[in-house]
Formats: structure tokens, C-alpha cells, sequence
């Protein structure tokens, strides 16, 4: 019996090891297709799987009450917006939940140029993340319209590796 409870024990960790460090809250792969994007840009245009192949996209999940995010944001505007933006490049920050008067305050106290958008009810963020995983990540697809690279909070040589993935990409 005691063998058999120490069995268990080690499923349930194995199990609970994988849930949050391996995947890190993702339920998408790198290899992945992008599950469904249909979104409206904040300036209205829309922005849906078919209109991104053939550039490079990052989604960035973010919210004005994360201190991460906000963090993180400045370095996505000056290394990777203003970096790629003249390229085959888009960067789309995807506020989660907020109204529209909050996400502009935040755009505006953020001081970042790339678009954004809203979503509206995490519908969106789920199609990405497994139930109540948390913000601060970012999502890689390349040309073709599969995820390639994937972050969750902001780890500077993590964020590197990004930038350098996708200079690879774009080059």
C-alpha cells in the first residue's frame, strides 16, 4: 500500500511539473499551427490568420494592471517594434479584458507605438493558454502561419533569444 501511495504521489508531481513548467500555461507547441486569429486592431483593421502569411508575428498578452507587462513593454518597443516594423513584421499587443479608455491610458503611459487590440473576454488568450494560465507572454508564428517561438514573463535572455529568432526568421 505504501509503495502504491508513493506511486501515485510521483504521477500527480510528474503531472504538476509538466502543467507548470514545462509547458508554462501554453497549450499550444512550437510546430503548432496559430489557432484562430480574428481580431480588430484598436485603429479598426482587421487581422486574421489568411492576411498575416508571409510576415512574422508576435502577439503579445498583456494587461495595465500586470507589473510585469509593463516591464517588458518598453524593450518590446525599442529591440523588437522598432527594430522589425519596416520588415515582413508585426507586433500585436492584446490587452486581456480591459475597456477601452483603460487601454488607451495604458498605451499611452506605456509609451508604445505598435497596434493592439482587445480581448474583449480572454477568448483569444485561451485558444493559447490552458484555464487561468497568466499574462506576460508572447507568441512567435512565422510566415507560414505556425507558432515558433514562445515566452511567459519577461526573462532578458529568453527575450534575446527572441529577438535573435526573429532576425532568423525575417532573414
Amino acid at each position: 500500500m505504501r509503495n502504491f501511495l508513493f506511486f501515485i504521489f510521483f504521477l500527480f508531481s510528474i503531472h504538476s511539473f509538466s502543467q507548470n513548467n514545462m509547458n508554462r500555461g501554453y497549450k499550444v507547441n512550437v510546430g503548432d499551427l496559430a489557432p484562430e486569429i480574428n481580431l480588430e486592431l484598436l485603429d479598426g483593421q482587421i487581422v486574421t490568420n489568411e492576411s498575416l502569411i508571409g510576415k512574422v508575428v508576435v502577439i503579445q498578452f498583456t494587461a495595465s494592471w500586470c507589473s510585469v507587462c509593463i516591464k517588458e513593454m518598453p524593450h518590446l518597443e525599442q529591440e523588437v517594434w522598432q527594430r522589425f516594423k519596416d520588415d515582413d513584421f508585426i507586433l500585436i499587443g492584446v490587452d486581456l479584458k480591459e475597456n477601452l479608455e483603460v487601454v488607451k491610458n495604458f498605451i499611452k503611459n506605456t509609451e508604445v507605438t505598435y497596434p493592439f487590440t482587445i480581448d474583449k473576454d480572454g477568448s483569444f488568450f485561451e485558444s493559447f493558454t490552458l484555464p487561468k494560465a497568466g499574462v506576460t507572454r508572447n507568441i512567435v508564428i512565422d510566415k507560414t502561419g505556425k507558432i515558433s517561438f514562445l515566452t511567459r514573463l519577461f526573462d532578458k535572455k529568453e527575450f534575446q533569444q527572441m529577438i535573435e529568432h526573429i532576425d532568423q526568421l525575417l532573414n
